[in-house]
């Protein structure tokens, strides 16, 4: 009984399933046309909206791409603006490098034309005020062997010598100090003279040049180098080129101006010929 019964509810449910299917096909088929208005009147409103959202969603997305795509913008070129400062920094460093092997390279040069004197280098480590460098301080004192008196070139010339010194550090006086005077002598015909420090006259570039032999067969052009006859400082060193060669007021000497080959704006090495100059006293010679 009970498997008659079960066998009749489940038939029942068939029944009723199809009937509600056969219902729906009936609507679709007779009723199309009667839905159709309602179908149009729901899309013709629900279309603007559906387009509406999806403005709105591809707005959102676009913006919301737009602040990633800037902010990994922001982020590339803030690596880019680091590496750019790197090897600009880097490239600072090499130039530098550079500039300092030059100048080393320049210093050696000058070590071989000047090769028969014991010379050690020195680094310049502040100078007085103003813009020549009349007087400056070198990083070599009494402790590195450096004395009272020692000459010291750099750019393939004079630059001055040696008037006070410590332990660590030295004094160098330029031939451009308003109290220099150094005995010079024109390399081609070996006559004497005396270049004057100045630094009025150096700010128009040239040193006065006087005491020339008024029939010294010398010209524009001539170089001049320390004297044989210095007391202080040791023969041959370059200090310039002479111009302007004329007699004096008295007509007796002639003076000149001489363009000096170093550069006393910009030096930084410098080279101290450790040679002292031997003097003879003339007077205690002939008591002997």
């Amino acid at each position: 009984m009970k498997f008659q019964k079960k066998n009749m509810r489940s038939r029942h449910y068939l029944f009723i399933f199809a009937g509600v299917c056969f219902l729906l096909i009936g609507i679709s088929v007779f009723a199309g046309g009667v839905l159709s208005p309602v179908k149009a009147l729901a899309t013709g409103i629900l279309s603007p909206m559906q387009k509406g959202i999806n403005s709105i969603g591809n707005g959102i997305f676009s913006w919301n791409e737009n602040i990633k795509t800037k902010e990994q913008l922001k982020e590339d070129n803030k690596v880019l603006q680091e590496k750019i400062d790197s090897l600009k920094i880097q490239n600072r460093i090499l130039s530098q490098d550079q500039v300092e092997l030059e100048r080393l390279q320049d210093l050696l040069k000058l070590k071989a034309k000047y090769k028969k004197y014991s010379t050690v280098g020195a680094r310049v480590i502040s100078k007085g005020s103003g813009n020549w460098f009349e007087i400056f301080a070198i990083d070599k004192g009494s402790k590195d062997g450096i004395k009272k008196n020692m000459n010291v070139i750099a750019d393939n010339g004079l630059v001055g010598i040696v008037y006070d010194v410590s332990d660590h550090y030295a004094k160098v006086r330029t031939i451009i100090n308003d109290t220099s005077m150094v005995s010079a002598m024109f390399l081609k015909t070996k006559d004497s003279c005396i270049v004057r420090g100045s630094l009025s006259t150096m700010s128009d570039g040239y040193l006065e040049v006087v005491y020339i032999d008024k029939n010294a067969k010398v010209k524009e052009g001539d170089e001049l180098v320390t004297s044989y006859l210095s007391s202080k400082f040791v023969e041959g060193i370059s200090i310039g080129k002479v111009s302007d060669i004329k007699l004096d007021s008295t007509k007796l000497t002639k003076t000149a101006k001489v363009t000096p080959i170093v550069d006393f704006k910009h030096l930084k090495e410098v080279l101290v010929i450790t040679d002292l100059k031997e003097n003879v006293n003339l007077d205690e010679k002939t008591k002997e």
